[in-house]
């Protein structure tokens, strides 16, 4: 305001004294402020495997915590897989509990070796699938969750292979250890495959990474989704940033960490925010500058973060006024 009163004290004298000439400025040397809006960074919560929506546990405009549950997927399949791994895992330890016990029994060596054969195509399938889906998601085409199936199928595939080879050498070598290191790797690859089924378990249900408001909703109960499909986006509250343009000749007076006032319609008195990005490149660039007019068209995009709570809607207007920078920022 005082430099809009100083500015019209000056075309006054300028016309008073006869001169006939007048004082020109450009608009961004009467008015100090800038206009900017509201911007947020949003968090899109997918699921990493599809399947359709079994539970939504919250809806536009909830606030959430870190940990709260967000949506869950149709689940009946991975709960049979789950028991049935657990199953295996317990018929494992029994097995090497009878071993530990009781006296080594006699080994059929041809039925062994087939099964080592059959573990060790199994194997070279699991291999194959491995390292496509490691091309593809190395690609960006096939998404973590496949890529990490098909590494734990390989896990599992190789330790089946190492226990059918120790069955034949516990067949072959007389002695009860080498039978006992058989079953040991028969309940490793029992927990492996209990492990792997526990993860597919566990990505079916969503859970919010951090404090924030649910954005917007894109599916709801019920409705089928894909693998990495958005179902819901969160805002945290640092996310919020509020972006402005400031001409050329303006720049030098900006740095990072500089304050800035915030004032819009029905905010708050005394909002402010620090600015913690400028970008390096004009938004515009005349082909040729001629003259402090063409140069006059250069902005370039700034960023501040708010400092205080309120928490203003995404594409608001407002007013930004810079204050000064803050002492050991």
């Amino acid at each position: 305001m005082k430099r809009r009163l100083v500015v019209a004290a000056l075309a006054i004298l300028l016309i008073a004294g006869g001169t006939g000439a007048w004082f020109v400025m450009r608009p961004q040397e009467i008015d100090a402020d800038f206009q900017g809006y509201v911007e947020g960074y949003l968090i899109f919560m997918a699921p990493e495997d599809g399947g359709r929506i079994e539970r939504l546990a919250v809806d536009s405009a909830d606030r959430v915590t870190q940990g709260q549950l967000l949506f869950e997927l149709e689940s009946s399949m991975q709960v049979a897989q789950r028991n049935e791994a657990e199953a295996r895992l317990h018929q494992a330890k029994a097995q090497l509990a009878d071993l530990q016990a009781a006296l080594q029994r006699p080994e059929q060596i041809a039925i062994l070796k087939a099964q080592e054969e059959r573990a060790k195509a199994q194997l070279t399938l699991s291999r194959a699938e491995l390292d496509r889906q490691q091309t593809l998601f190395e690609r960006g085409i096939a998404a973590k969750a496949q890529f990490d199936q098909a590494r734990t199928a390989f896990e599992r595939d190789r330790a089946a292979v190492e226990e059918a080879q120790r069955q034949i050498e516990a067949g072959q070598i007389a002695g009860r250890t080498a039978e006992i290191r058989a079953a040991e790797a028969s309940v490793q690859a029992a927990e492996a495959g209990l492990r792997q089924a526990e993860t597919r378990l566990a990505r079916r249900r969503v859970v919010a990474p951090a404090t924030a408001q649910v954005q917007d909703v894109y599916f709801r109960a019920g409705e089928t989704v894909n693998p990495g499909q958005p179902v819901l986006a969160l805002l945290p509250p640092e996310n919020r940033r509020i972006r402005f343009y400031v001409p050329e000749p303006r720049l030098s007076t900006l740095a990072l960490g500089t304050l800035v006032g915030l004032s819009c319609d029905s905010c708050p008195v005394g909002l402010q925010a620090r600015i913690s990005f400028i970008a390096r490149e004009a938004e515009f660039t005349p082909p040729v500058i001629f003259s402090e007019e063409e140069r006059a068209k250069l902005v370039f995009r700034v960023e501040a973060r708010p400092l205080d709570s309120a928490e203003l809607p995404i594409g608001l207007p407002v007013t930004v006024t810079p204050i000064g920078q803050e002492a050991g920022s």
